[in-house]
């Protein structure tokens, strides 16, 4: 469960302000905890599939792991594998019509007769970081799963007036090939051949995975994964929030309107490899003192942005509102040879970039990538740049955004009608913009996207102590199924 309402009101504040919600909004935060428990499907909340059932197959696979110990789970890995059958068999309980495409998401359809209407898509991801928990993508799939198996049950599963697809995305996280969207991009058709060809740490390609584990690892067989734009009308995603804004409102769900645009770059900086002893100081060329130079030089370039960027000619500077939700990460350093006597030749590291507005994001790149030139001839040691990943930030799409909020009200209401707390018929339903980045980015160059939030303890994701409350998992459950009936179920 939540923090209860014992926790300081200065630090949510502080944590929302800081995150950009608008302050409007914090007049219209509940104030207490997890809804009632309410019983099963006769009040139409159906505990038993939405919360029990889904919880239990939260767990169930957050055991599947490549890891000893810990959540691992990376693309085609032989954990995936075992995940894939518990996911198609579940899948199956649900009424849905399975396959596994030639990039290996895994798809359960349920197709209404007579049916011209575009398909609703519903996912997120199966893949995991790694020492990762157990929500994050894994809650979006089996989320959508327990809502269509509700409609299966109550016999309106027959009643569908378009086509409803729950996928799960073989890659998100990017872990093993160091790019991101693998599944997805194969879906919306924006992955480029070349992507077969992008090899691990251990030299192996994607096209040699894909073989190893009797794919075709083609681009004729990448064609095949790709949907056309003339069969989906929408996706939407249900994620943990992996921020602290719903908890510090004390609201269990939140609609995303947009998804920040993020670039992923590599740095690599050569200098001369010494012995750590007789390499007087002034005469070396240290890759490692250059590198973490850059590092700090790259907290402060986005710390404080406004001292060293400058675009716009009428006010000399980007807005304080555009500037809003820039953040700025390295997450892996490696150095070669790596021994404690020895002054490295090599040195590594990752830079993750992310904002709301991409020209701030474009502009952060641009003057990074010139300062680790400029560093970098100061210090007599050689350096590239090379860009891995880049996405555009991604506006949700008003109408499933307004149709999410809808829902979202009647699944708070619902459980907890009268509580002060969870929300009401007139209590305003958060509206957050994302800094992770989701398979939603990739689906929207296919079709108009909408997300819905989930709260999470504490604000923490890829980690294990992630954690969803199990009524916030309810509530999630019960928006998805109202959304649904809403969007894709006749009336009778």
């Amino acid at each position: 469960m939540a923090p209860s309402s014992t926790s300081r009101p200065s630090v949510a504040v502080l944590i929302l302000l800081l995150s950009g919600v608008p302050a409007s909004l914090l007049a219209t935060a509940p104030v207490s905890d997890g809804p009632e428990q309410q019983p099963g499907g006769g009040d139409g909340l159906y505990r038993e599939i939405l919360r029990d059932e889904t919880v239990l197959r939260l767990n169930q696979l957050g055991k599947i792991s490549d890891g000893e110990g810990f959540l691992e789970r990376t693309f085609l890995s032989p954990a995936s594998f075992r995940a894939t059958d518990v996911i198609i068999g579940w899948m199956k309980d649900a009424g849905l019509t399975t396959w596994v495409d030639q990039m290996g998401n895994i798809h359960g359809r349920f197709e209404p007769s007579n049916s011209t209407e575009k398909a609703l898509l519903i996912g997120s991801h199966m893949d995991t970081v790694i020492d990762a928990g157990m929500y994050d993508g894994a809650l979006g799939i089996i989320c959508a799963i327990s809502a269509l198996k509700v409609l299966r049950v109550t016999g309106k599963l027959q009643r569908l007036t378009r086509p409803v697809e729950v996928i799960a995305f073989s890659d998100e996280e990017g872990v093993r090939f160091q790019t991101t969207f693998l599944g997805s991009a194969a879906v919306a058709g924006i992955l480029p051949e070349s992507i077969l060809q992008v090899s691990d740490k251990s030299g192996t390609t994607v096209q040699d995975v894909l073989k190893l584990n009797s794919f075709e690892a083609t681009a004729a067989a990448l064609g095949q994964v790709k949907y056309s734009p003339e069969s989906v009308g929408s996706y939407v995603e249900v994620h943990l929030e992996q921020g602290p804004v719903l908890e510090a409102l004390r609201y269990p769900l939140g609609v995303v309107n947009g998804i920040a645009g993020q670039t992923r770059l590599k740095v690599i900086v050569d200098g001369s490899q010494g012995h750590a002893g007789t390499v007087p100081m002034k005469l070396r060329r240290d890759p490692m003192v250059a590198a973490a130079e850059l590092v700090v030089t790259l907290e402060s370039l986005c710390k404080e942005p406004s001292r060293f960027l400058t675009y716009d000619e009428d006010c000399g500077c980007f807005t304080e509102e555009s500037l809003a939700g820039l953040v700025c990460t390295v997450g892996e350093l490696l150095t070669w040879p790596s021994a404690s006597n020895v002054i490295p030749g090599q040195v590594n590291f990752t830079v993750d970039i992310r904002a709301m507005d991409d020209q701030v994001r474009e502009t952060i790149v641009a003057s990074f990538s010139r300062i680790v030139m400029q560093r970098c001839d100061h210090r007599l040691v050689d350096c590239a740049v090379e860009h891995k990943h880049s996405a555009a930030a991604t506006p949700c799409d008003p109408e499933l955004t307004a149709e999410l909020k809808r829902a979202t009200r009647l699944a708070v209401s619902a459980m907890a009608p009268g509580v002060h707390g969870h929300g009401h018929a007139g209590t305003a339903t958060p509206v957050l913009m994302s800094g992770a980045g989701h398979d939603a980015m990739a689906m929207a160059r296919l079709t108009r996207v909408g997300m819905l939030f989930v709260r999470c303890r504490g604000g923490v994701s890829h980690s294990p102590e992630e954690h969803v409350a199990e009524d916030d998992v309810w509530a999630a459950g019960v928006a998805l199924l109202r959304f649904v009936e809403q969007h894709a179920v006749a009336e009778l």
